[in-house]
């Protein structure tokens, strides 16, 4: 792996646990130093980052961590919905043994994270649950899909867990999901998991708010 390609994943790291939120500039000379590295393969790393859309590179700014329009992030969403319905579609259909002690166990840490009222341990348990989702589905080109888009929507889905009650209503559409799963229900798998992902109403509001420059655009 080249210096940028390991730049890049550092930098993408940052993103997705939140370390770096949407709107930070991203200063080519500030992270050379501290990476104690040249500004090239900073470079290549943010272009890299760009072409995956979680920065975006702006005139008199410089790169910044992606911060999409409105519509821009409802389609996304909605992107993502349908395939987490897909993967959950599929996990009810194909389940195995060990798929399902995983899923279990998933869910076990989501519990006690809300339980404890701990939103960042919420957040880094709740990934775990999708991706074992990903994963149970035993399709292996969906769920790299799947993976890809919901990095690229990480930061947007911790905000939005900061909302008030948004804990305890996540972990009881986890619990609806996996009952659908374990009982071979492929639809209603489905259609729970496309529910727990769409972002809609308040909840939207909430998000957009939470944004840079959110409270003129709500």
């Amino acid at each position: 792996m080249s210096h940028a390609q390991r730049l890049r994943q550092t930098i993408e790291d940052e993103i997705v646990d939140g370390v770096l939120r949407p709107g930070d500039r991203l200063d080519e000379v500030q992270l050379a130093a501290r990476f104690g590295v040249s500004r090239t393969p900073i470079r290549e790393a943010l272009l890299q980052l760009a072409v995956t859309g979680l920065i975006e590179v702006k005139p008199r700014r410089g790169a910044v961590v992606s911060t999409p329009e409105p519509a821009r992030l409802i389609e996304m969403f909605e992107t993502m919905a349908e395939l987490e319905a897909a993967c959950g579609r599929l996990a009810a259909r194909r389940l195995t043994d060990a798929h399902q002690r995983e899923l279990l166990a998933a869910l076990d840490a989501c519990r006690m994270a809300a339980s404890a009222g701990d939103t960042e341990a919420y957040y880094a348990e709740n990934a775990v649950f999708h991706a074992v989702i990903y994963r149970a589905s035993r399709n292996g080109f969906l769920c790299e899909q799947a993976v890809t888009l919901s990095r690229r929507l990480a930061p947007f889905r911790r905000i939005q867990l900061r909302a008030r009650n948004r804990l305890r209503q996540s972990l009881a559409e986890h619990e609806g999901a996996v009952e659908a799963i374990l009982a071979g229900d492929e639809a209603l798998a489905g259609e729970r998991l496309r529910a727990h992902v769409l972002v809609q109403g308040d909840r939207f509001a909430e998000l957009i708010r939470s944004l840079p420059g959110g409270s003129a655009a709500a």
